[in-house]
């Protein structure tokens, strides 16, 4: 009798020990968990909020404050143990991880787009703000404007914001042309806005800025994915359109700022139309995207601390690949041949290697729709010395010292070719000492910086660019 009861006792007591474990962690997972994925060079914030609705029910949102992204509801939210699961179904994007004992941390993955990443996410009672001392804040010394017009060429309506000097006018005015990938008129990245800083500095030098969301991004309609920079273009062709209607403007010195793929269409607009006054590159190119392609690969790769012997391997690899994309135009053959490339790649791996081929094959996968888009064909192949040739307004071209993504030893050197060749005779060319792809103050110049770096342009290429850009729109 006394054995039983012995037995019974112990089984109660493991069944409590068990029921409050399972309840305690229930409780620490609620709350603000956050995390920093690393995505190729770049790191970014992501923030889980997990709470209980009014059922009991486990419910999340995601937040990745770093692209301007909040409170995305999770589709699926599961704590079994100590193991939690929650999907995103509209981005592919799947999180695994364990929660410790102490209820502080969660080690787990996130999949997504072939990728498995490692993401640490930590229990936080607050969430942490990056600081952005530049960022310019409300009331504004000038008029802002939300504006709206059309493409009517391909049937686009783009959406942006048009600030104005206070007085009469007519005003000289810049139009903003962001670089590549989906942007909004602020060229938001990593929490810093580069184009609201800039605009909101020449706005206060009785300069008006038209800064504008890319297609398919804020209010503008139309797909990126599906467009060139010459249809980009066209987009800053209606926009000078526009500014040429409103009476504020002088329609006489109406010119344009393009940074990095801006930097390329600004002069396609320049070569096309005799309506610009001045054109300012901020890292654009002077070579191929093959080029360029090359050199960034090889300086990011090398901040990040690769051998030679890998830098070497990805080199030829990418050179592979752009053979393909130059010399099969049709994508489905193209396709199968990229796919033959794989192969042969992955059977030339040791064992070791091999393991991670089912998720390389993902990744492949997702990387086939990012090359053989339009975009990124256009990109690879395009001389943006053919545009500057034709380009004969004032141009003032500038990139930082430690730009690993235009560097500018090779780039520089090719825009003042080409703009000397094509006869302009009014043109600066500028290097700016320890500055980044975004012109920031920086120690490599590496992507991973840009976070973490406060600043958000360097107030030497600000004035830069306001004292250039008021030399050259004075009047006659």
């Amino acid at each position: 009798m006394k054995k039983i009861i012995t037995v019974f006792a112990f089984t109660a007591i493991f069944t409590c020990v068990s029921l409050f474990s399972f309840v305690s962690i229930e409780q620490k997972i609620e709350g603000i968990w956050q995390g920093t994925l690393k995505v190729q060079g770049i790191e970014l914030r992501i923030i889980f909020k997990i709470k209980k609705d009014k059922n009991g029910v486990l419910t999340a949102t995601m937040d990745s404050p770093d692209q301007g992204a909040e409170n995305i509801p999770m589709d699926t939210v599961k704590l079994e143990g100590s193991n939690l699961f929650m999907e995103l179904k509209k981005a592919g994007g799947v999180y695994e991880g364990s929660i410790s004992e102490d209820g502080k941390k969660i080690e787990g993955t996130w999949k997504q787009g072939g990728f498995n990443l490692p993401l640490v996410l930590e229990h936080t009672d607050k969430v942490s703000e990056l600081k952005r001392p530049q960022e310019p804040k409300k009331p504004f010394p000038y008029k802002e404007e939300e504006v709206e017009y059309k493409n009517e060429k391909d049937e686009i309506k783009l959406a942006g914001t048009l600030t104005l000097p206070q007085g009469e006018g007519p005003f000289p005015a810049v139009l903003l042309i962001s670089g590549s990938g989906a942007q909004d008129r602020n060229e938001e990245l990593l929490a810093h806005k580069p184009f609201l800083l800039l605009s909101d500095y020449l706005t206060r030098r009785n300069i008006s800025v038209l800064r504008v969301d890319d297609r398919g991004v804020g209010g503008s309609t139309g797909k990126l994915a599906e467009s060139t920079s010459i249809d980009l273009a066209e987009d800053v062709l209606s926009g000078i359109r526009f500014l040429k209607t409103r009476k504020e403007i002088d329609s006489e010195r109406i010119g344009l700022i393009g940074h990095s793929e801006g930097g390329i269409i600004a002069p396609i607009v320049a070569s096309k139309s005799e309506d610009i006054a001045f054109i300012i590159l901020m890292a654009g190119t002077g070579v191929t995207g093959e080029e360029i392609l090359y050199l960034q690969g090889e300086l990011i790769a090398r901040a990040s601390g690769a051998t030679e012997e890998d830098i070497q391997e990805a080199r030829l690899r990418q050179e592979l690949i752009f053979k393909v994309l130059k010399n099969e135009k049709d994508n489905d053959s193209a396709e199968k041949a990229l796919r033959r490339l794989y192969e042969e790649d992955i059977a030339g791996m040791d064992e070791e290697k091999k393991k991670d081929a089912e998720v390389s094959a993902e990744v492949f996968k997702a990387s086939l729709k990012k090359i053989l888009n339009p975009w990124f064909r256009f990109f690879l192949t395009f001389d943006p010395k053919t545009a500057l040739n034709k380009v004969k307004c004032p141009v003032l071209a500038i990139i930082g010292e430690k730009d690993l993504q235009v560097p500018p030893e090779q780039n520089l050197k090719e825009i003042e070719k080409a703009l000397k060749k094509g006869g302009n005779e009014d043109y600066t060319i500028k290097e700016l000492p320890g500055l980044n792809h975004l012109f920031q103050t920086a120690e490599t110049g590496a992507p991973s910086e840009y976070g973490k770096i406060e600043e958000t342009i360097s107030p030497s290429a600000l004035k830069l660019i306001g004292d250039w850009l008021l030399e050259h729109v004075k009047k006659k």
